[in-house]
C-alpha cells in the first residue's frame, strides 16, 4: 500500500466532506430520540463506502479510454465552476 497516496486520499475526502450535505443529514438522523446512533452511523457509512466504490470503479474504466490528464483537466474545471456558481448565487 502506497502510505502517501492513502493519507493524500483519506485528507481530500475527509475534507470535502466537513459540513457538506451528506454530514448534515446524517447528523440530523442522530438527533432523534428514538433511532439507534449506531445503525445511523452504519447506514451512513455504508453509503459512503458505497458511493466510493462506484467512483473507484468508474474512474478504473474511464481511464482505460480517457487520458488522466484530461481527467485531471475536466475535474479541476468542473470545480472552478461550482466555485464561480457558488460566488454568483450568493
Amino acid at each position: 500500500m502506497n502510505l502517501n497516496l492513502f493519507l493524500t486520499v483519506f485528507a481530500t475526502v475527509f475534507l470535502a466532506e466537513l459540513g457538506d450535505k451528506t454530514q448534515l443529514a446524517t447528523l440530523l438522523y442522530s438527533t432523534k430520540q428514538s433511532v439507534s446512533l449506531m445503525t445511523v452511523f452504519l447506514g451512513a457509512s455504508l453509503a459512503l463506502i458505497t458511493a466510493t466504490g462506484i467512483a473507484v470503479a468508474g474512474g478504473a474504466i474511464i481511464v482505460q479510454y480517457v487520458d488522466p490528464k484530461y481527467l485531471t483537466y475536466v475535474a479541476g474545471l468542473g470545480f472552478i465552476l461550482v466555485g464561480i456558481w457558488t460566488l454568483w448565487s450568493a
